[in-house]
């Protein structure tokens, strides 16, 4: 299903604060080259703000001097809280009240579902414009005993605002796939019914993330060539037709693997992990809204959106501006 509509805003917040792979070697005990070599991450940002409030600095760029929007979904990896969603606490942080909200949550993968969701309801005339907004303080959650996973988070907010059109821009495709047994690759086991807070047998590390790298990025790697192959095919493209391949930025070797076994050239695929690390579902939508914002895609232009999630889960959605 092809759904029509334009990117009309888009905004994005790196907050302030820079933490080098030299200053966090310390919390870890390793050094910066060896955070280099293992996750291609220079640096990432830190928040002292909440996700609303991050979310809402976004979400106003984006807006800008437009109407409100008529639905606003929440597109992030981890909630502000585990009730009420988070999409209510963004709306309150912008002054809105009465906006439908709620949220599509598939981990690292949330901006590209929320994109099909809300192209069909688009599409189906329920709404005419939709603010969708990722925010994730990844920081927030790593553990320093996980050297690895701990030193690729980052975090950081963005925010797309779209808008009903007859043209031919919009969502041209849409893929996505998980596979279960993958669950315990990449996971936050507290916070929910499972290591409940008040169960004796939750250690503090439950409530931290963890992750296997090395074996996410063997496990997906065919599988996400395999939809891109399929995607590509069955709208008679190539990798030459696509003016720009935006990947979650999972780590540096998942970035750069698009170029080296995809059939990418190094110069179409968004690569700005080793400033921001990994952003969790922020990713995506990130690196769009600078790509945006730096001019390096324009009106017409083919975007692939690919990445993995959590789950183990792959998506991407084939989009023209």
């Amino acid at each position: 299903m092809k759904y029509n509509f334009k990117i009309t805003g888009f905004g994005y917040y790196l907050p302030p604060n820079i933490e080098t792979s030299e200053q966090l070697s310390e919390k870890i005990n390793k050094s910066s080259n060896w955070i280099l070599s293992r996750t291609g991450v220079k640096e990432r940002r830190v928040s002292d703000i909440d996700v609303d409030k991050m979310g809402a600095i976004a979400a106003r760029e984006a807006i800008g001097n437009k109407r409100k929007p008529d639905l606003i979904i929440n597109a992030s990896g981890v909630p502000k809280q585990t009730i009420p969603d988070t999409s209510v606490f963004i709306q309150k942080e912008l002054g809105y009240s009465g906006i439908p909200s709620f949220s599509v949550h598939s981990t690292c993968l949330s901006f590209i579902t929320a994109l099909n969701v809300a192209g069909s309801l688009i599409h189906s005339k329920a709404y005419n414009n939709i603010l969708i907004v990722s925010s994730d303080r990844g920081t927030r959650g790593r553990n320093f005993k996980e050297p690895e996973s701990a030193s690729i988070l980052g975090d950081a907010s963005a925010a797309i605002y779209l808008e009903s059109t007859v043209d031919k821009s919009g969502l041209i495709d849409f893929d996505m796939s998980s596979w279960p047994e993958g669950a315990d690759l990449t996971e936050v086991r507290g916070g929910g019914t499972n290591l409940h807070p008040q169960d004796p047998q939750t250690q503090d590390r439950d409530n931290l993330f963890s992750m296997n790298g090395p074996k996410v990025f063997k496990y997906t790697l065919p599988k996400v060539y395999k939809m891109i192959s399929e995607v590509l095919k069955r709208n008679n493209i190539t990798q030459n037709d696509i003016d720009l391949l935006i990947p979650h930025q999972a780590s540096g070797k998942a970035v750069t693997a698009y170029s080296k076994y995809g059939g990418f050239s190094e110069d179409k695929v968004a690569n700005i992990i080793s400033t921001t690390g990994n952003c969790v579902a922020v990713s995506l939508p990130l690196a769009l809204a600078m790509a945006l914002k730096e001019r390096r895609i324009s009106k017409n232009n083919r975007i692939f959106l690919v990445g993995t999630g959590a789950g183990l889960s792959i998506a991407c959605a084939l989009i023209r501006l």
